[in-house]
């Protein structure tokens, strides 16, 4: 082979080298930083097992939440129309946490319980996430007494 058609094809296999490993980084980046939103319901059916972190969205169960007394640990219930997940954060809630409210936490399972490294609360009455507003709903499906809200 001639050797500036050599020297050419290296150049090209070197290009196309870097342009794989690029693409390859690129690629596990993106997936490392995607956050995937499911309910109470969807992780104890086990769709959350592939996930090393994900946000849990929901209401918090009405007397579920225990405050440490000398920390700012606290634990509270997280629930849908089908389940129910324990929640762990530690940490300072929003104003607006506290029962019946809807939730989106950002965290791990730790066994049968979520630990939550970031806890949001709605900001107003209507406002709910797309993604948890068709979860929820999709988990209402088929229920008797259970209209979606528009």
């Amino acid at each position: 082979m001639n050797p500036t058609r050599k020297r050419r094809l290296v150049i090209v296999l070197l290009i196309l080298a870097a342009a794989t490993i690029a693409t390859v980084l690129v690629v596990v980046a993106l997936q490392n930083n995607m956050n995937y939103l499911l309910t109470p319901s969807q992780v104890q059916s086990g769709q959350a097992s592939s996930y090393k972190t994900f946000r849990l969205g929901g209401m918090v169960k009405a007397g579920s939440i225990q405050r440490s007394n000398d920390s700012l640990k606290v634990t509270f219930t997280v629930v849908d129309a089908g389940g129910a997940m324990p929640v762990e954060y530690t940490g300072i809630l929003p104003d607006l946490f506290r029962d019946n409210q809807s939730v989106i936490a950002t965290g791990h399972m730790d066994g049968a319980r979520f630990v939550a490294t970031e806890v949001l609360a709605k900001h107003d009455e209507t406002y709910m996430p797309k993604e948890l507003k068709d979860a929820m709903a999709k988990a209402h499906e088929g229920k008797p007494g259970i209209e979606s809200r528009e």
